[in-house]
């Protein structure tokens, strides 16, 4: 059997539970995990002001 290169892997996809144990993790682990979070937040808040938009402009048509 031909070894397999590290790179022709598929990438384990970045799992974070809130609370969990981070002792097991090594720096570049939790570095990579702070920009997947960062990133999620990001995206949460986009979603959020696109939400706000909504709601301000149903609040203006039944003029709340």
């Amino acid at each position: 059997m031909a070894a397999i290169d590290e790179d022709d892997r598929p990438k384990k996809k970045i799992a974070h539970e809130v609370g969990q144990d981070l002792t097991l993790l090594s720096v570049k682990e939790i570095d990579e995990r702070v920009a997947f979070l960062q990133e999620e937040i990001a995206r949460l808040e986009a979603d959020k002001a696109k939400k706000q938009v909504s709601r301000s402009a149903a609040d203006q048509f039944f003029k709340r």
